[in-house]
């Protein structure tokens, strides 16, 4: 069950490979993402001494549960993969030159995953052609539902 998915991340880039993560979050993070108070739109993903971390995803803390700590909304996350993801995320992103993004957040057994997506840079002229795509298959919808 998908919580938040971050739709500019499928407009700006070619996501390559999907990976899902653990997230290394705190109570009043757990309680403001299940009320969907997180935004992962202008976030991304580092890897730094072997570890992997998403910067700028901010999750707004609730007014009842945030009373005796004082909450940082845009800390830094870690997130939760195993060494040998890791190491192959490495190649890729220094190597090929691929960026990582948070793609969404959902639950799997009652915990908060995050996919992160490998991922290329779109051109302008490659917006243009998935939009041209996307019109084109709205109007062959439209003229297949007046035909029926």
């Amino acid at each position: 069950m998908s919580i938040i998915i971050n739709r500019k991340a499928f407009h700006d880039y070619f996501i390559e490979e999907k990976l899902e993560a653990g997230l290394a979050l705190e109570g009043w993070e757990v309680k403001a993402i299940r009320s969907g108070r997180a935004n992962i739109k202008e976030s991304y993903v580092i890897i730094r001494n072997g570890e992997v971390f998403v910067f700028g995803m901010h999750i707004t803390p609730l007014q009842e549960t945030s009373t005796h700590i004082r909450p940082d909304p845009i800390r830094t996350r870690k997130l939760l993969l195993r060494a040998n993801q890791i190491n192959r995320l490495i190649g890729c992103v220094e190597r090929a030159g691929y960026t990582l993004l948070p793609l969404d957040l959902h639950f799997q057994r009652g915990r908060i995953k995050a996919e992160i997506g490998l991922a290329k840079g779109k051109k302008l002229h490659d917006k243009r052609e998935a939009e041209k795509e996307r019109d084109w298959n709205r109007e062959k919808a439209r003229l297949i539902r007046q035909l029926a």
